[in-house]
């Protein structure tokens, strides 16, 4: 069994919804993470002269600037083999330590499944 199989319906969810971001807009990350109510926010990377952000700390900002006062869960689609320690720092500090970070790849498939502290 995949990690994916084992995921439960929300953060199937998440992984789906940054798949698509990233699908959509031809950008090398997508990300999705729900907040403590279960909104989600979808972004994806940010690559302008002036500001660089990838995916999923793009996603955390649109939380934060959307009122979510916590995190339950986030994910990010990635040819990356690791999520960076600047994006796990994002997630925990709007979510804390525990809040668990799914990395997957362009098939959707979780490689990994870290926590943000």
């Amino acid at each position: 069994m995949t990690e994916s199989a084992a995921l439960d319906p929300e953060d199937r969810k998440i992984v789906t919804l940054a798949r698509s971001a990233r699908a959509r807009n031809g950008v090398p990350e997508g990300a999705a993470v729900r907040d403590e109510t279960g909104r989600t926010y979808v972004a994806g990377t940010v690559a302008l002269d002036s500001l660089q952000l990838s995916a999923l700390r793009t996603a955390v900002a649109m939380a934060v600037a959307s009122g979510a006062e916590s995190l339950e869960a986030a994910a990010v689609v990635s040819g990356a083999e690791a999520v960076t320690d600047e994006d796990l720092a994002a997630v925990r500090d709007l979510g804390g330590a525990g809040t668990p970070v799914f990395l997957a790849g362009a098939d959707g498939e979780v490689r990994a499944r870290v926590e943000a502290g």
